[in-house]
């Protein structure tokens, strides 16, 4: 097989998270359970396994790997950027801090991942409400979990995964004193949520409001570049 029809070939075939398999196969018993009463029904089942296993999907990503990128940690929606104080479970103190939000509705790919590799130096849950992810005050108020993690410069910066509306269960793989790479899977929110960054306040963000993010792949910041912020323009 050429690569190129192996890359095709990988297209239909991406990899499901592990936690996606078991959610798979409720859904496919309920589905034959529905073609058991009713036809109809039992193709409604099929649709929505099918975006079962695609919420669960993994597919592989090519993290840039230049010393100083901040990559994105989820697949999104740039929703907002603002300066705010870094969470207080985490002990950064009360200076605000550049706050890149993230948001994904129940298409995107759920898996997050390392925006900048480090050492992780501290983690907490907090349990808390389930609103709008969208809105600005879930990175207060909802259930989230916080990690805090040590550059190679000395410097800390922050991110949060928040449950949202639809989202039950925030899943993170990682422990204290972790040593972590750039775009490393770290775990993933189900159905619905917002990752929030939290980067030194002089850093500029190389991404803007409305911009629409890949995990692993899209830079939301450089911290060895002096470049200005950028500007969007809609088309």
């Amino acid at each position: 097989m050429s690569s190129q029809e192996q890359s095709t070939f990988e297209q239909f075939l991406i990899p499901l998270h592990p936690e996606g398999w078991r959610f798979v196969a409720i859904f496919a018993v309920v589905t034959l359970i529905l073609f058991w009463l009713w036809a109809p029904l039992g193709w409604i089942g099929v649709v929505l396994t099918v975006w079962c296993a695609c919420f669960f999907r993994d597919p592989a990503r090519v993290t840039p790997a230049r010393e100083g990128l901040v990559i994105s940690p989820a697949d999104g929606i740039v929703q907002m950027i603002v300066q705010a104080p870094p969470p207080p479970e985490l002990s950064m103190g009360d200076a605000p801090m550049t706050r890149i939000s993230v948001f994904m509705n129940v298409f995107n790919v759920h898996v997050n991942r390392i925006p900048i590799g480090g050492t992780i130096v501290d983690k907490a849950y907090i349990p808390g409400q389930f609103v709008n992810a969208a809105l600005d005050k879930a990175s207060v108020f909802n259930e989230r979990n916080a990690v805090r993690l040590k550059m190679a410069d000395g410097r800390d910066i922050a991110f949060v995964q928040i449950a949202g509306l639809v989202a039950r269960r925030i899943r993170c793989d990682l422990e204290r004193n972790d040593v972590v790479r750039t775009g490393d899977r770290f775990g993933l929110i189900r159905f619905g949520s917002r990752v929030d960054v939290y980067l030194p306040s002089d850093v500029v963000p190389q991404v803007i409001a409305g911009q629409v993010t890949v995990a692993g792949e899209t830079v939301l910041a450089d911290l060895a570049s002096a470049e200005p912020a950028r500007e969007g323009i809609r088309a």
